[in-house]
């Protein structure tokens, strides 16, 4: 797990929901356990706010790093979506985020054709911020999702990209659209993998642990399901094929993550609460 990636987790699946910021001696704390070192967790912390997604602060006299509004409105989205439910499967409320779901859709594709075509690194910079938000390409310069995301503005805006928007109808094609654009045979054939290796890990946790041992392997089941932000664009049950893989990976992944919540919450606040 790299520093980075570990560091998200941790403040997405723990801290937003504990003030959203932590001391750096916690940091360390709370990453030793998933083999993230000292120098690695300090490099990674000064990248995100380098990147705007931390900001330095003081803790009790302690030097630390808080969530950027930007980021929590990021994370805030991010928990909605992993847990499709009120609130984080610890058991803590979610904050009031902006997150979308299938019950929102409007019943139309929602398209954003760029005026002109990026460069090759500029597209895999939006194909990754797209791919979060749920859209997908239908080529090099155009782009369909399921809602009107104000984010996909700020995202071009941001790059400097000019686009056109636009609302289009959904025919009785839809759903073999929905299959092709979005992959499905490709998502569901990774959610079935995603499940096997999943069982081994829960099983690696089963009975007694310690509440170290369930905030790591909590830990790694919840950085491999956060992957499916980027493939899986919500769809609606009317656009998913029969007995889709997602929905019983989604139930698997609900029930280990809060059998292990309450333990690994207890580690968290442990390693928060020690000067």
């Amino acid at each position: 797990m790299h520093a980075r990636s570990a560091l998200f987790d941790l403040y997405g699946d723990h801290l937003r929901a504990r003030g959203a910021r932590a001391p750096v001696a916690a940091l360390v704390r709370l990453l030793a356990p998933l083999g993230v070192h000292p120098p690695a967790v300090r490099t990674a912390v000064s990248r995100m706010v380098r990147q705007g997604w931390l900001e330095p602060v003081r803790i009790d006299g302690q030097p630390g790093y808080g969530l950027t509004s930007r980021a929590r409105r990021r994370l805030d989205d991010a928990a909605v979506r992993i847990y499709r439910t009120g609130s984080d499967a610890d058991g803590t409320d979610l904050a009031d985020g902006q997150g979308t779901g299938p019950g929102d859709w409007d019943g139309h594709w929602h398209l954003g054709i760029l005026r002109e075509v990026p460069n090759a690194r500029r597209r895999e910079q939006l194909a990754s911020q797209f791919a979060f938000l749920g859209w997908a390409p239908l080529s090099d310069a155009a782009w369909v999702g399921l809602r009107n995301d104000a984010e996909v503005d700020q995202i071009l805006d941001l790059e400097g990209i000019a686009a056109d928007r636009f609302r289009a109808p959904v025919d009785d094609d839809a759903a073999e659209f929905a299959r092709r654009v979005w992959k499905l045979d490709e998502l569901g054939a990774s959610y079935a993998s995603w499940l096997n290796e999943a069982k081994a890990l829960a099983e690696s946790a089963a009975g007694q642990v310690t509440d170290e041992q369930a905030f790591a392997v909590r830990s790694e089941l919840v950085h491999e399901w956060r992957k499916f932000l980027f493939l899986d664009p919500g769809l609606p049950a009317e656009l998913l094929p029969a007995d889709w893989a997602g929905t019983r990976a989604a139930a698997f992944f609900d029930f280990h993550a809060t059998r292990l919540g309450h333990a690994a919450g207890r580690f968290v606040d442990n390693c928060l609460t020690v000067h």
